[in-house]
């Protein structure tokens, strides 16, 4: 009974495993996936990101000024001038006595975390540079490069790239490594595009000319839109004089998802705002009916439509004569949301697929060549035994493949070494049994008492062996990068797989010979 149960446990996880691995050998003929390539097998783009924390400091002081403007125009308190000024500081000048009186209890109630830098007084007026903490500003620089880096993956997530690599490097970098990714260029654009979207009205009581020629009116801005001609494929860029106050973010965006216009046949863009949003967007429309609302994405207009009436329901839409693919990475910006801060691009490598399949093809050469000796080493020295082993060594590498598999975990070139490497520790397990199998023969055993003996006193060092080789190869991958992830996760497979095949397997093989075909020699 125990035999027929142990029989039953090594087919099971033999078919599991050709189950897991059918996939790979015959894509698209089995509901499971296939083993999932690293980024030097398959070729793809890596990249490492600097984030601008500073701009998202110099942001966080702009939005803190904007604020206090407004807090001391609802207070009454009248200002020379509130606004930022060149070392992420903010400037107030103030007139009149009571004004700084009614200034200086803003502070004290809504803006205590504000440190003020200098004070100068000159009767009347009052001039204050105030800025932020050095600790508050080294938590807005984290929280942007922590920030930045769940938005990059959440675009990825939703981009579809298997088993991306995407991790902080230092204080302000992110490494990202996207296997098999071949439109790199399309894959930067989404990535790096900072996707802050705005709503803002166009100034139609100026000259859009005039402020060509450098007479930008007081708190206006000029902006571009950009069109593609489809006759002559020309880039058409058109100004538009837009006022520099936004009305709406992208802050309350809810949603968004690429439609077609029955009307035109072309993609766009269909955007939902939260609660807040939606009130916020009706409020804004019904003030503003028969003028011009500029839909703004990372300082580019990508349309300018005329309000026609009050817009209820917190929907709207955005067109632009996009294509599929641009209208897809739009939403799917937009959905994962803006990045706190500008990123630029400090390394960038793109791995062709065809030197993804010479490592292949020389990784697996290796394999093979490697796998071949190691065969002929047993089945020589070892005889009937050792091809025993070797079979048992056939089936470790179909569980290494089909653990990977079934992870969905990653094979790269290091995996490749890591799979040579556990093709000697199999072996090596193997050698132990039967060396003390011999030694057990020598003083005149029986060749079932001598492989009971053998599989028992060299159970405890295979175990010890291999259980703080998995101890090393799990600290690898907790700690490591890419490629020691990659060796760590083919090892540990091996070393569970080898467990398996010398503890299990082989005496299985061995109890059938000895107990059911009554083999007499043992031919070790």
């Amino acid at each position: 009974m125990k035999f027929t149960w142990r029989a039953a446990f090594i087919l099971a996880v033999i078919a599991a495993s050709i189950v897991y691995l059918i996939p790979t050998l015959k894509p698209g003929t089995w509901p499971h996936k296939k083993i999932n390539l690293g980024l030097d097998l398959q070729g793809g783009m890596h990249l490492v990101l600097e984030v601008e924390v500073d701009k998202a400091v110099e942001t966080t002081i702009e939005r803190i000024a904007h604020e206090l403007r407004t807090q001391m125009k609802r207070k009454r308190i009248h200002y020379v001038q509130v606004g930022r000024v060149a070392g992420n500081k903010i400037e107030v000048r103030i007139k009149g006595a009571k004004n700084i009186e009614n200034f200086d209890k803003l502070l004290d109630t809504d803006y205590k975390d504000l440190r003020m830098v200098t004070r100068n007084s000159d009767g009347d007026a009052l001039s204050v540079v105030l800025d932020l903490p050095d600790k508050e500003v080294l938590r807005i620089k984290k929280n942007a490069t922590d920030q930045a880096l769940e938005t990059i993956r959440n675009r990825i997530d939703q981009f579809g790239v298997s088993e991306p690599d995407i991790r902080k490097q230092g204080q302000n970098r992110i490494l990202i490594q996207l296997p098999g990714v071949k439109d790199t260029k399309r894959a930067k654009d989404l990535i790096g595009k900072t996707a802050l979207l705005e709503f803002k009205l166009l100034d139609e009581a100026h000259n859009v000319d005039e402020a060509l020629n450098g007479q930008v009116p007081p708190g206006d801005e000029i902006l571009y839109e950009y069109r593609q001609d489809p006759t002559t494929q020309r880039t058409i860029k058109t100004p538009y004089l837009v006022k520099k106050r936004t009305l709406l973010t992208g802050a309350h965006l809810k949603d968004a998802r690429v439609q077609i216009d029955s009307q035109y046949n072309e993609p766009y863009v269909s955007i939902a705002f939260d609660k807040k949003g939606g009130r916020i967007f009706a409020r804004v429309t019904g003030e503003n009916v028969n003028k011009r609302l500029a839909i703004v994405l990372d300082n580019r207009v990508y349309s300018a439509p005329v309000i026609q009436e009050k817009i209820t329901g917190g929907q709207a839409r955005i067109t632009g004569h996009f294509d599929a693919n641009s209208a897809h990475d739009l939403a799917i910006v937009l959905r994962a949301g803006a990045l706190p801060a500008p990123v630029k691009v400090l390394e960038e490598r793109t791995v062709g697929p065809s030197l993804g399949s010479d490592s292949i093809r020389q990784g697996l050469i290796s394999m093979l060549v490697g796998g071949v000796l190691v065969v002929l080493f047993m089945a020589v020295y070892y005889q009937m035994s050792g091809v025993i082993a070797d079979v048992a060594l056939m089936l470790n590498i179909l569980l290494i493949g089909s653990g990977l598999a079934g992870f969905q975990a990653t094979l790269t070139l290091p995996g490749i070494a890591g799979i040579i490497l556990t093709i000697g520790m199999a072996v090596d397990a193997n050698v132990l049994i039967f060396e003390r199998i011999r030694e057990e023969l020598g003083i005149g055993k029986t060749p079932r008492a001598a492989v009971d003996a053998g599989y028992d006193r060299a159970t405890l060092t295979i175990l010890d062996a291999n259980v703080t080789t998995l101890i090393a190869a799990v600290v690898l991958f907790e700690f490591g990068t890419g490629p020691v992830k990659g060796f760590a996760v083919t090892l540990s497979l091996g070393v569970i797989a080898s467990l398996f095949t010398a503890l299990i397997l082989t005496r299985a093989i061995f109890d059938y010979l000895l107990v059911n075909r009554k083999m007499k020699k043992l031919s070790i």
